[in-house]
C-alpha cells in the first residue's frame, strides 16, 4: 500500500511541475481511475510504468513513447533536456546550439522549448526554418560553426514516438563521456517551473543560411556524366519529399515520380505499420508506382531522411521489385566512389553488424578500413574517412560536410550510380555479380525479434552467453564474445559475437532505439579461383556464382532457425 501512495505522490508531483496542460490533464485522468472505487489495477499499473524511472538519455539521445510521465517524451522532459545540455555547455565553454525538428507530433513545440530554455540561459540559439531532414541540421552544426546540434526526431520509429538527438560541435551525435556528462547535468536540474525560458531571442535560420547551402553541397557530390533514369521516390510520410526533389532535379535528372499518398509529411504514417524501409509491406506503394511508370530504380528515405533504401525490378519476386539489402547498397556506394577515385589514405569504415565486403574493397584498392561499434556517432568519427555505412540503411557519403548517415546525399549518388551503368546497358546487379565473383559471395542476414517487455531481451542474452551453441547452420561456433567486455579495441557495448567456422559470424545486440534484439548474420561462399576476363555471359560462371548464392542463403536460413531457438523468443 505503501509503494501506491508513493507511485500517486510521484505523479501529482509532476503533473503540478507539468507546463503542458494536455499532459497534465492526461496524468489527471489516469490518477482520477487510480484512485477511483473498482477496477484500477490498469490505471495504476500505467502509471508505475510511467514513472518507473527518468527517461534514459544516453548515446542515442533520447526516444520513446509521448505522454505524461517521467519516462515519456514531453514537453517537462524536454525543457529539463534542454537545460541540463545548456548546463553541459556553458561548463565546456560552449555559446552556440542549432535546432532542427521534423513533422512528428510535438516535434516542433520541442524545438521550440529547446530555443526558450537555451536563449534563458544565455546561449545563442538557431532554429531551422521549418520541419527538415536530420542530415540537414548535422550540416548546419559545421557550415555555421556551432557548438551543439540539436534534432527532435524518432527517425523511424512508430507514430507513437518521438526524440532527441545530440550533436557536438564536431557535427557527430555525442559519444561517452559527453553523454554521462549531460546527463548528470539534466540530472541537477530541479524543478521544472524553475527552469527559465525566454520568449524571444532565439534566431530563426533561413533557407539562405543552411538549406541553399546544404543543396549545393550534395548536387556538387556528383560529377557531370548520364542523368537518364526513371526514379519512383518516397520519403515515407517525412520531412525528405521536397529537398530530395529539389537535390535530384538541380543535379540533372528527371523529376522523380512521387508516391502520392506518401508524399506529404504525416506524423501518422497512416499508409504503413511502421515508417520504416527495411519493415515487410513499407514500400508496397513505391512498388504499385514503379510498376506504373516502368521505373528504373526506386529509392525511399525514412521520415527524418537519414537513411535511404533503394529497390530494383526483378522478376524473379511476385511484386516485380527486390529492395536491396543495405549492405548491398552500402557495398555499392562504396565501390562507385572507389572506383570514381578517392585521395590516398582514405578509409573506408563500417560497423561490426555489416558486411565484410568492404573492407576487402578497401585493402584491394590499397584504402584503409576500420569497423565500428554501431551507430554513426562512431563511423563519423573515424581518422580519415573518405565514406561509410551501416546495414540499417545509413550511408555517409560526404564526412567533411556531414559526419553522419545522410538519406538525401545518398540517395543522389545511387541515382547517379544507376544511371552511370544504365548507360553502359548495365544495372546495379551486374556489380553486385562482379563484386561477388571477385570476392566470394557476402550473404547477410538479420533476425529481428520486437518484444513488450525489454527484459526478455537480456533474459535471450543471458542464455546466449550461458549455453552457446556448438554449431549454427553446419558451422562450428569457434569463438563467443562478449561485446561488453569489449572487442576488438572497441568501447564496451551490450551484444554477443559468435564467430563460426567458414568465414560467417552473428552478432546479437539490442536495438539502441526500439525494443527489439537484433541478430545481424554473414556468410561468405568463395566461387574459387578464376582467370580470364569476368563475363556476364559466361554460362558456367552464372551457375557458380548461382551455387554459391544458394549455398549461402541456405545456410542463413538455417542459422536464423537455429539462432530463434536458441534465444527461445520464435
Amino acid at each position: 500500500m505503501s509503494d501506491v501512495r508513493a507511485l500517486l505522490a510521484r505523479a501529482r508531483d509532476w503533473m503540478a511541475d507539468d507546463p503542458d496542460p494536455l499532459t497534465r490533464a492526461e496524468l489527471g485522468r489516469l490518477l482520477q481511475a487510480a484512485t477511483s472505487p473498482g477496477d484500477s489495477g490498469a490505471a495504476l499499473a500505467e502509471l508505475a510504468d510511467r514513472f518507473s524511472g527518468p527517461l534514459e538519455f544516453g548515446t542515442a539521445g533520447l526516444r520513446g513513447p509521448l505522454g505524461a510521465g517521467q519516462s515519456r517524451m514531453n514537453r517537462a522532459t524536454v525543457i529539463r533536456t534542454a537545460a541540463g545540455l545548456g548546463g553541459y555547455l556553458r561548463e565546456h565553454g560552449g555559446d552556440s546550439v542549432v535546432v532542427g525538428f521534423d513533422a512528428r507530433h510535438g516535434s516542433d513545440v520541442f524545438a521550440r522549448d529547446t530555443c526558450a530554455v537555451l536563449t534563458a540561459a544565455g546561449l545563442s540559439a538557431m532554429v531551422l526554418p521549418r520541419p527538415l531532414p536530420t542530415p540537414v541540421l548535422a550540416f548546419a552544426i559545421r557550415h555555421l560553426g556551432a557548438d551543439a546540434g540539436v534534432m527532435v526526431t524518432a527517425s523511424h520509429n512508430p507514430p507513437q514516438d518521438n526524440g532527441y538527438k545530440v550533436y557536438l560541435c564536431d557535427g557527430s551525435q555525442i559519444v561517452p563521456p559527453a553523454d554521462a556528462e549531460i546527463s548528470a547535468h539534466i540530472e541537477a536540474v530541479g524543478p521544472v517551473r524553475q527552469v527559465r525560458r525566454a520568449e524571444d531571442g532565439w534566431h530563426t535560420l533561413g533557407d539562405a543560411d543552411v538549406l541553399e547551402p546544404y543543396l549545393h553541397r550534395v548536387v556538387s557530390l556528383l560529377p557531370p556524366g548520364p542523368r537518364d533514369l526513371r526514379l519512383v521516390y518516397t520519403p515515407m510520410h517525412g520531412v525528405g519529399g521536397q529537398v530530395v526533389h529539389d537535390a535530384l532535379v538541380a543535379a540533372g535528372f528527371p523529376r522523380p515520380g512521387v508516391v502520392p499518398a506518401q508524399a506529404m509529411p504525416d506524423p501518422d504514417f497512416p499508409t504503413v505499420a511502421f515508417p520504416n524501409p527495411e519493415e515487410p509491406g513499407a514500400l508496397d506503394l513505391a512498388f504499385a508506382a514503379a510498376r506504373e511508370a516502368a521505373a528504373d530504380l526506386v529509392i525511399a528515405n525514412d521520415p527524418d531522411a537519414d537513411r535511404c533504401a533503394l529497390a530494383i525490378p526483378d522478376p524473379a519476386v511476385p511484386s516485380g521489385w527486390r529492395m536491396l539489402r543495405g549492405d548491398e547498397v552500402g557495398v555499392l556506394l562504396g565501390w562507385h566512389l572507389v572506383t570514381r577515385g578517392l585521395p590516398a589514405g582514405s578509409v573506408l569504415a563500417t560497423s561490426i553488424v555489416s558486411s565484410t565486403l568492404l573492407g576487402k574493397i578497401a585493402a584491394a584498392h590499397g584504402l584503409g578500413s576500420a569497423r565500428t561499434l554501431t551507430g554513426f556517432k562512431w563511423i563519423g568519427r573515424v581518422p580519415g574517412l573518405a565514406y561509410g555505412y551501416e546495414e540499417a540503411l545509413g550511408y555517409c557519403v560526404d564526412p567533411a560536410a556531414v559526419a553522419d548517415k545522410d538519406g538525401v546525399s545518398a540517395a543522389l549518388l545511387a541515382a547517379e550510380l544507376a544511371a552511370g551503368l544504365k548507360a553502359a546497358g548495365r544495372g546495379l546487379t551486374d556489380v553486385l555479380d562482379e563484386l561477388a565473383r571477385t570476392y566470394g559471395v557476402h550473404a547477410t542476414d538479420q533476425l529481428s525479434v520486437r518484444v513488450p517487455d525489454r527484459a526478455l531481451i537480456w533474459a535471450a542474452l543471458d542464455r546466449l552467453r550461458g549455453t552457446p551453441p556448438a554449431s549454427l547452420g553446419g558451422r562450428g561456433v569457434q569463438r563467443v564474445e562478449d561485446l561488453a567486455a569489449g572487442v576488438d579495441g572497441l568501447p564496451p557495448t551490450s551484444g554477443l559475437r559468435l564467430t563460426l567456422s567458414g568465414d560467417a559470424w552473428v552478432v546479437v545486440r539490442p536495438s539502441g532505439t526500439e525494443p527489439k534484439l537484433k541478430c545481424y548474420l554473414e556468410v561468405v561462399e568463395p566461387l574459387g579461383p578464376v582467370s580470364g576476363p569476368v563475363s556476364s555471359t559466361d554460362t558456367a560462371r552464372d551457375e557458380r556464382l548461382a551455387t554459391a548464392r544458394a549455398a549461402a542463403d541456405a545456410t542463413l536460413r538455417a542459422m536464423r532457425l537455429e539462432l530463434a531457438g536458441v534465444l527461445g523468443l520464435g
